[in-house]
């Protein structure tokens, strides 16, 4: 049985499918097949403020909530209160963009909660913003079918940034949007005056991030910036809980569900089965990582929730080079709870080529 397929259930997305250390029939990794090039487009939004701005320590809960509120008020042409009792559910921009609709996937599963096409990367805090001081922070848009309502987008950032941030409702303007290529380079993505798309995004290939480091790799050094909350069973994973394999259960699930849902790639190129094996034998110390403890408020709840998870460096070592594809693509789409608002963020920091490589 596919590890990332299990029996029937219904599940959120964000929960586990690794079922242990099944191994069965499998495919060397190296015959997974040459990383794809994906419609994946970083973004870069520049604004100002009017007034000062006080950034929580995680700020991506706080963009992401003005901005759903925004996009809903832009997209919306019912009224209804629920989107899942409206019949425009499927054509609507709102709902394909900030709240994936559960729908059949390739898994056996049920999905209560799907992936959503987007990453918000907020800026760090915690930290005042003065006026005058750019506010700065990306977005990760998956699908060319989301590509598509870029226009709407912009313009739901623009609404709320005039409607403000934060308790005190701190209003801005958005100077400029940027695409960001994976060499780092920028694009304009919008002219904000007329409204016109700037140049094509260019699509995301796989081999080009991984190319610049050893062709054989003895290991892998991950940096976490933002909260890794990988849950079993709704219960938030301890670092001492954390296995390579564990991660990449998760992390391979997250990016198989975003193929398939938003980039209609199925299956997916990549043998999950045998890169969990792979992942399973792999060293590992995690003496580096740690707990931070987090709550946010949830205006929509009225209530103070849980956004703790772990932080700091993890260095795994052995052949990660199948691996390496997939692990450069989740510095993109982020992984575990709350990855739309930036969580589960970290950086593919160094690769330590073998002797004589």
């Amino acid at each position: 049985m596919d590890p990332l397929a299990g029996k029937a259930s219904s599940r959120d997305a964000s929960q586990p499918l690794d079922r242990g250390h099944e191994r069965g029939h499998l495919t060397p990794p190296q015959a997974s097949g040459a990383p794809p090039t994906l419609a994946v487009t970083r973004l870069r939004f520049t604004a100002t403020l009017d007034r000062p701005l006080q950034l929580p320590a995680h700020p991506g809960a706080l963009l992401r909530g003005v901005f759903g509120a925004a996009l809903r008020l832009g997209a919306c042409t019912t009224g209804l209160p629920r989107c899942a009792d409206c019949p425009l559910l499927r054509s609507c921009a709102y709902p394909a963009i900030f709240e994936t609709p559960p729908q059949p996937t390739q898994f056996a599963q049920r999905f209560s909660q799907l992936p959503n096409p987007y990453v918000i990367e907020p800026p760090p805090g915690p930290a005042v913003l003065h006026v005058g001081d750019p506010l700065v922070f990306h977005m990760t848009l998956a699908g060319a079918a989301t590509h598509r309502q870029l226009p709407l987008i912009v313009s739901a950032w623009q609404r709320a940034l005039r409607g403000g941030l934060g308790q005190a409702r701190v209003s801005g303007r958005l100077l400029r949007v940027d695409i960001i290529d994976p060499q780092g380079q920028a694009l304009p993505a919008l002219d904000l005056a007329t409204g016109r798309p700037g140049p094509a995004a260019p699509a995301l290939d796989l081999a080009a991030l991984v190319s610049p480091g050893p062709a054989r790799p003895a290991g892998v050094s991950l940096q976490f910036d933002t909260p890794l909350r990988l849950q079993h069973e709704s219960k938030p994973l301890a670092p001492a809980q954390l296995t390579p394999r564990v991660f990449m259960s998760h992390l391979l699930r997250r990016i198989n569900l975003i193929l398939d849902l938003h980039l209609d790639i199925r299956p997916a190129p990549f043998d999950a089965r045998a890169l969990l094996v792979l992942a399973d034998g792999l060293g590992w110390d995690g003496s580096g990582l740690q707990w931070q403890e987090q709550r946010r408020y949830s205006a929509r709840q009225g209530q103070e929730l849980p956004q703790g998870g772990v932080l700091g460096h993890w260095a795994w070592t052995g052949p990660v080079a199948p691996l390496l594809p997939w692990l450069q693509l989740g510095q993109w789409l982020h992984v575990g709870k709350g990855a739309t608002a930036g969580l589960g963020g970290y950086r593919v920091l160094s690769l330590v080529p073998r002797a004589g490589a």
